[in-house]
């Protein structure tokens, strides 16, 4: 499943991972969210409805350019810097490699700039 993240007027590939918490944030796109900063760390914005945790592990680490799911605040966190583990954590997806491997890492290190400084207005929608 494939996602775009449009920031700033331009819009960056995501792809989601096969599982149940990622399908249910899939079939609730498009959406349009402020990203606001967490611990220098990444971006995150609360949902208005929970996904699912079935099948779920307890908790995962996370990795610059992922996009996850925080279970027990219920909220989308898109990471800018590596995290460690936690808890409640679901991974959801990450930045996709999709044209050739040097536009794909400046793409990438674009939207990673962004997501660094301040909150940021998105629209999160689904892609063929």
């Amino acid at each position: 499943m494939n996602i775009s993240v449009t920031a700033n007027g331009k819009a960056y590939r995501f792809t989601l991972l096969d599982n149940p918490t990622a399908k249910d944030f899939y079939a609730s796109l498009p959406l349009k969210l402020t990203l606001k900063d967490y611990a220098n760390t990444e971006k995150i914005a609360m949902l208005e409805q929970k996904l699912t945790k079935a099948q779920a592990p307890k908790g995962t680490s996370a990795k610059r350019g992922d996009i996850t799911y925080y279970a027990p605040w219920g909220n989308l966190a898109l990471f800018y810097r590596d995290y460690g583990y936690a808890d409640g954590l679901i991974p959801l997806g990450t930045l996709s490699n999709e044209t050739s491997q040097e536009m794909s890492k400046a793409m990438s290190e674009e939207f990673i700039e962004l997501l660094s400084g301040n909150d940021l207005d998105v629209v999160f929608d689904k892609q063929p």
